[in-house]
């Protein structure tokens, strides 16, 4: 018996992380949106140097990131009181919690932060992670590998993460 419960624990055990990671979001919660970061592991990238279109696609994401939770409710607060700060940080998504930390100064419920990797002009994939300020845990977070370096497929991407984990309904 003591067995058969230990399998259940351990088969289960997944599970339960998971559905952790669909806590209800508070309605009109304030959200510092630290943005999107773009880290290009490619050949081309080595050779060429950042390009213009993926640089504007970077901002497209975030803007579509912004409005879809504004959307949804929530208050995106500036981040001009800690401009500086951001602009010294290379990736807000990895930087042993300077981002929980940004966004207690800016006085937010949850920060938002994400990243676009290229891994060659075919395949890249987006993060996207939401943690609440106070405790610093991830609320939720997803990673989806997309085909085909352009506005359509960047965006298809994001809406995914947004729709079927952030906000599915």
């Amino acid at each position: 018996m003591q067995r058969i419960l230990t399998a259940l624990v351990l088969a289960l055990a997944p599970a339960l992380a998971l559905a952790a990671l669909d806590k209800p979001l508070m309605s009109g919660a304030k959200v510092a949106f630290l943005g999107m970061t773009f880290i290009d592991l490619s050949t081309e990238g080595a050779y060429n140097g950042v390009r213009g279109d993926e640089t504007a696609r970077l901002k497209l994401v975030e803007g579509a990131a912004r409005d879809r939770f504004v959307a949804e409710g929530f208050v995106i607060l500036s981040n001009e009181s800690v401009a500086t700060d951001l602009a010294n940080t290379v990736n807000p998504a990895n930087c042993y919690g300077c981002d929980v930390r940004t966004g207690d100064r800016l006085g937010a419920d949850y920060v938002l932060v994400g990243e676009v990797r290229k891994v060659s002009n075919l395949i890249l994939s987006i993060n996207l992670v939401l943690r609440d300020v106070r405790s610093g845990e991830m609320l939720r977070g997803l990673a989806v590998d997309i085909r085909s370096n352009t506005d359509d497929s960047w965006l298809r991407g994001l809406r995914y993460i947004l729709k079927n984990h952030f906000f599915k309904t």
